[in-house]
C-alpha cells in the first residue's frame, strides 16, 4: 500500500512519474486480473516470443542520463533522473542495468526528506523485463520490494508467490524504454502487459497529438502520448498522465504532466545525454 501521508502520497506520484511511468499514472486501479484461454501460451512457443525474440534499438544506449525538476505547481519540490548506468550479462544474457532516482530538495527535505531508488535488469536484444527492485525512502516511510522474472517459463516470483505472466513482460521502468523503440503515429495505440507490485496491468499507451514544446534542456518537436490501464473489474482514475515525447528515433522524455486532486505535477527535463547505441 502507498504511504497515507498525503506528502507521501505526493512524493510517491512523482516517482511513478519519473522511474515507473507507465505504471501509475496517479491512477488508483482496483481489479482482478482475467485471461481468456488463448492468452496462454505453451512452453515451446513462449521461448520463441521472449527468449529468441530480437527488438530493434536505436533509442536508447549505455551511458544515456536525463535528469528532471519534479515541480507541484509552480513548486519546485525536487529532482530526479533516469540512467542506463551499464550494460552487464544476467543469466547469461546482455542486459541493461536503469537506475532512476527521485530526491526532494533542500526545503522540502527540511521536513520531509524523499531519496527513492528503483531498478530495472532489461535483457538487451529482447527487451524485456529480468529483475527488478525498489528502495523508498520517504520521511519515517520505508519500502523494499524485490522480484525476479523467468521469461521461458513465463512467472515471475514475487515475494512469497509465483505468478503466471504473459511472454515478454514488461516491469514499471523497462515498459519506457521499450516503448521509445516502437514505431508510434498519432492516432494509434500501442499495447504491453506490464507487472507490478503483484498485479499484472494490461496497458494501452494512446499517441494524442504532435506538439512542439520548450523546457530547461530546450526546444523539441514532440509526439504527445497518454498510458492507459486496460483492467476488468473497478476502475478509478484520479488524474491522467501526459508525457512529451521527442518525435524522432530516441522519443526522449521531455515532459510528464499529471493532474491530482489539487493542482497538477510535472516533471520537466533539464539536462541529458544521450547514450551508446548497442547492436546485438
Amino acid at each position: 500500500m502507498l504511504h497515507k501521508s498525503t506528502l507521501g502520497n505526493l512524493f510517491m506520484s512523482m516517482l511513478i512519474v519519473m522511474g515507473l511511468i507507465p505504471l501509475g499514472y496517479f491512477v488508483t486501479v482496483e481489479f482482478e486480473i482475467a485471461h481468456a484461454a488463448d492468452d496462454t501460451l505453451s512452453d515451446s512457443t513462449a521461448v520463441v516470443n521472449t527468449m529468441e525474440r530480437v527488438v530493434d534499438n536505436v533509442a536508447f544506449g549505455v551511458n544515456e542520463k536525463l535528469s528532471f525538476d519534479i515541480n507541484y505547481g509552480f513548486i519546485n519540490a525536487g529532482t530526479a533522473t533516469m540512467e542506463v548506468v551499464g550494460l552487464i550479462e544476467y543469466k547469461g544474457r546482455p542486459c541493461y542495468h536503469i537506475v532512476t532516482r527521485a530526491m526532494s530538495n533542500n526545503f522540502f527535505s527540511s521536513f520531509y526528506k524523499v531519496d527513492d531508488r528503483v531498478e530495472s535488469i532489461m535483457d538487451a536484444t529482447g527487451l524485456f523485463s529480468w529483475r527488478f527492485e525498489k528502495n523508498l525512502r520517504e520521511g519515517k516511510y520505508r519500502a523494499d520490494r524485490t522480484y525476479e522474472f523467468d521469461p521461458v517459463r513465463n512467472l515471475v516470483y514475487y515475494q512469497k508467490d509465483t505468478i503466471e505472466i504473459p511472454p515478454a513482460v514488461q516491469d514499471a521502468i523497462s515498459v519506457l524504454y521499450w516503448f521509445r523503440t516502437q514505431k508510434i503515429k498519432t492516432g494509434e495505440s500501442i499495447f504491453v502487459d506490464n507487472f507490478t507490485d503483484g498485479k499484472l496491468y494490461p496497458m494501452e499507451v494512446k499517441v494524442l497529438k504532435e506538439e512542439t514544446i520548450t523546457v530547461e534542456a530546450g526546444t523539441f518537436d514532440c509526439l504527445v502520448v497518454e498510458p492507459l490501464i486496460q483492467s476488468v473489474g473497478v476502475f478509478k482514475h484520479k488524474g491522467k498522465l501526459k508525457v512529451w515525447l521527442t518525435n524522432d528515433r530516441v522519443k526522449m522524455p521531455v515532459l510528464m504532466k499529471s493532474q491530482v486532486l489539487v493542482g497538477s505535477i510535472s516533471a520537466e527535463l533539464t539536462d541529458f545525454q544521450l547514450g551508446d547505441i548497442d547492436v546485438f
